[in-house]
């Protein structure tokens, strides 16, 4: 599969959290924490589980920081 995103993380599934319409999927990247937000729908259909090896792909146009102070 080819791809135009270029932050490509390899990850691992260690929980998933469904609701009515969206599954929070949390990620292990090399000991970083990751939770992506899918369909329920996304969820089943790639078959995700604990355990499954996934890439995960990041697109964002901005990113914000806050501190105290």
């Amino acid at each position: 599969m080819l791809v135009s995103t270029r932050n490509k993380i390899p990850a691992r599934v260690v929980g998933i959290t469904k609701g009515d319409a969206t599954a929070n999927v949390e990620l292990d990247a090399a000991g970083l924490r990751l939770v992506a937000a899918i369909t329920v729908e996304a969820a089943d259909e790639l078959g995700l589980r604990e355990g499954s090896e996934v890439v995960a792909l990041v697109k964002a146009s901005d990113m914000m920081l806050a501190v105290d102070g």
